[in-house]
């Protein structure tokens, strides 16, 4: 069991999701901000799950979810075992940032980008305590993949959701368009393998803006 925790958040991570340039921000900017940020910590109710499965060939043996795409084919190539797992932010998020749009747009944008920076953090507390609780047994974990990823569909969400229970266990639901709910959530997979894997550093496909990221909307990266 893991619970996440958060205190602060990365506020240059979400400058990057609301597409503005590394320098530092304006005052106005700055101010959005921090409103932003208490508001977030105090409406988020972090919760994640994860599950722990065998792996043979590529296929999840019994499984409801088996994996699709030539790439996540690619890195789960040298595992045993797959970690299947799910975090999110919960509902009162989503109320935020409905009132928020309501009122207010500018500091509506701030509060997205904030928690969209917050629920990539606790993906990468949850993925630090896999890491080390596997390497205290010899083993080395991959990136986490996502549905939606390169030739992975996005329609896999369903299925790695029932697989996960995510309703029963932190409230985490599919739409029929393959969007989860609450908005603010994150399904991924990790590889479990006996030798040290490649990491592919960070890039769009691990990011959590990856579906509304304005950077790609005009073929450009945050990093440039």
């Amino acid at each position: 069991m893991f619970t996440p925790v958060l205190t602060r958040l990365d506020q240059g991570e979400a400058l990057r999701y609301m597409g503005c340039p590394p320098d530092p921000p304006p005052p106005e900017t700055q101010a959005l901000l921090d409103r932003g940020e208490a508001a977030v910590l105090a409406a988020a109710a972090p919760r994640c799950a994860y599950l722990v499965l065998p792996l043979d060939r590529g296929t999840i043996p019994g499984c409801v979810f088996q994996p699709q795409g030539a790439d996540i084919a690619a890195l789960l190539a040298d595992c045993g075992q797959v970690i299947l797992l799910c975090a999110t932010l919960g509902a009162g998020i989503d109320r935020l940032l409905l009132q928020a749009e309501a009122r207010d747009m500018a500091l509506a944008l701030a509060m997205d980008a904030l928690a969209s920076a917050a629920v990539e953090s606790v993906c990468d507390s949850l993925e630090a305590h896999l890491t080390a609780q596997w390497a205290a047994k010899g083993l080395f974990l991959t990136d986490r993949f996502s549905p939606g990823y390169g030739d992975m569909p996005l329609s896999q969400q369903s299925a790695l959701c029932a697989a996960l229970d995510a309703q029963r266990q932190i409230g985490l639901t599919v739409s029929s368009a393959g969007l989860l709910i609450p908005r603010k959530s994150v399904t991924a997979l990790i590889g479990i393998a006996p030798r040290p894997q490649p990491k592919r550093g960070r890039d769009c496909q691990q990011c959590a803006a990856f579906q509304n990221c304005p950077y790609r909307k005009e073929g450009k990266t945050c990093g440039n």
